[in-house]
């Protein structure tokens, strides 16, 4: 072949789209989407079932799902993931213990039966809208696999990139919104949230709650983006005419959702502003809080998944100090989360997770704790699951499981039931791999009310 073009390897052809993308736009959307789109995401969805809603296909039949397809089963119309990175201390959180194990704080006895740490004043005030899981367990205790796994559901593997939550449910479900985006990712970037999905499931980062949506408004104005993107289309038509390519299209459709939310009304929602000083103060100062917040004002307006992140959870040492910074912050803003949904009638079909890295060793020598994948917890409210109730029990020193095991990917699975994703329908990747929500693990019947 004679064209240079034609030499060029598909990440070679990825980034040259992505650079042109760049180039043509004065906005933070598009340059937050670092690294390359996947290729061969419409062949993915070629190669996958069409998609299913509530009240589409079954999962085991292929037929209309039942209204009784299960406990939880499609309760969650819209799903808040709170990530404590770097290995929260179930210990020192939601399942303390007496005797070696014990932290720097006690416990305190909830209106729901059972105990948490002196750490989360707060959260025991909510504790008869919380599920807790104290019986989880992960394989990998090194902070980047551990969360790129608690985050998809898959082990991380160099050739491929697995998508969130958010992103199976735009797949299956359709868009949540005919403006905002699907998925939002707050105090982070979005990390390939997509996958091997398509860049417009790609959530959108906001990386500072405060300012919200930045750089919304170009600095040409939207005739200008309108007409960059005309020349953008044309110099998009030749080019796939000569070297068919799904990653044209796909920005294409990036571009116009983008052009659409600029022009929009609906980025009201991403404005705290408009939260009166005392909602505001409810759920705190800090960057957590505020995200909690925001999160809270996204789901009102229709967006379906949104991750916030908390960091600083690596507890080595100083873990009483950390926890009564880090802790406290992440205190106030969930139980301001769960107390503002349940107030405004959403938390029954809001889905709100707490999820972690690991836990932390139950060896205590007064400063701190290292990572311990054997056990940990997470906690689930609202949206179908049972309220003011504990899954599963570590050993008397939180060094074990006692009972009920349960791992990642099953918590993954039983978050896309409640989703009403259907949890047996294949996607196959570029690379011809097949993939299922939760890895093909089954959700866990008994937490669902």
């Amino acid at each position: 072949m004679r064209d240079p073009l034609h030499k060029l390897c598909p990440e070679s052809r990825r980034l040259f789209l992505e650079r042109c993308a760049r180039a043509a736009f004065g906005v933070s959307m598009l340059p937050l989407l670092d690294g390359p789109v996947t290729h061969g995401a419409a062949a993915a969805l070629e190669n996958s079932s069409p998609p299913a809603r509530a009240g589409g296909a079954s999962p085991q039949t292929g037929g209309p799902v039942p209204s009784n397809a299960g406990p939880g089963f499609g309760s969650a119309k819209r799903i808040i993931v709170l990530r404590l990175d770097g290995g929260m201390s179930h210990i020192d959180t939601f399942d303390p213990k007496q005797g070696p194990s014990k932290g720097p704080k006690g416990a305190i006895s909830t209106k729901a039966g059972f105990q948490i740490s002196e750490f989360l004043p707060h959260t025991a005030l909510v504790a008869e809208q919380l599920c807790v899981i104290r019986s989880m367990s992960a394989k990998v205790g090194v902070h980047q696999s551990a969360r790129y796994l608690m985050r998809t559901g898959f082990d991380p593997r160099g050739t491929i990139k697995h998508p969130v939550i958010g992103a199976w449910a735009q797949h299956y479900l359709g868009p949540s919104h005919n403006t905002l985006p699907s998925s939002v990712c707050i105090n982070h970037n979005s990390d390939h949230g997509n996958g091997f999905f398509p860049a417009t499931y790609t959530p959108l980062p906001i990386i500072d709650p405060d300012a919200g949506l930045q750089h919304s408004v170009p600095y040409s104005g939207i005739k200008s983006i309108e007409d960059r993107l005309n020349l953008v289309r044309q110099v998009d038509a030749t080019f796939q005419s000569r070297f068919p390519d799904e990653n044209v299209g796909a920005y294409n459709d990036f571009y116009d959702t983008t052009v659409r939310l600029m022009k929009s009304t609906e980025l009201r929602a991403f404005d705290l502003k408009l939260e009166s000083q005392a909602t505001r103060s409810t759920y705190g100062e800090s960057k957590f809080g505020r995200g909690c917040l925001l999160a809270r004002r996204l789901v009102e307006n229709g967006v379906r998944f949104i991750e916030v992140s908390s960091n600083g959870w690596d507890m080595h040492n100083n873990l009483e100090d950390a926890m009564e910074n880090t802790g406290a912050e992440f205190d106030q803003g969930f139980a301001a989360l769960v107390s503002d949904l349940h107030a405004r009638g959403m938390l029954q079909d809001t889905l709100v997770a707490v999820t972690t890295e690991f836990g932390r060793k139950p060896d205590f020598s007064g400063s701190g704790r290292g990572h311990y994948p054997t056990v940990f917890s997470t906690v689930l409210a609202g949206a179908g699951v049972k309220r003011g109730f504990v899954y599963g029990k570590s050993d008397a020193s939180g060094g074990s499981i006692a009972e009920n095991p349960m791992n990642v990917g099953e918590l993954h699975a039983s978050l896309g039931w409640a989703a009403g994703l259907p949890l047996d329908k294949v996607v196959t990747s570029p690379s011809g791999r097949p993939f299922t929500v939760g890895n093909q693990s089954r959700p866990v019947q008994a937490l669902f009310a």
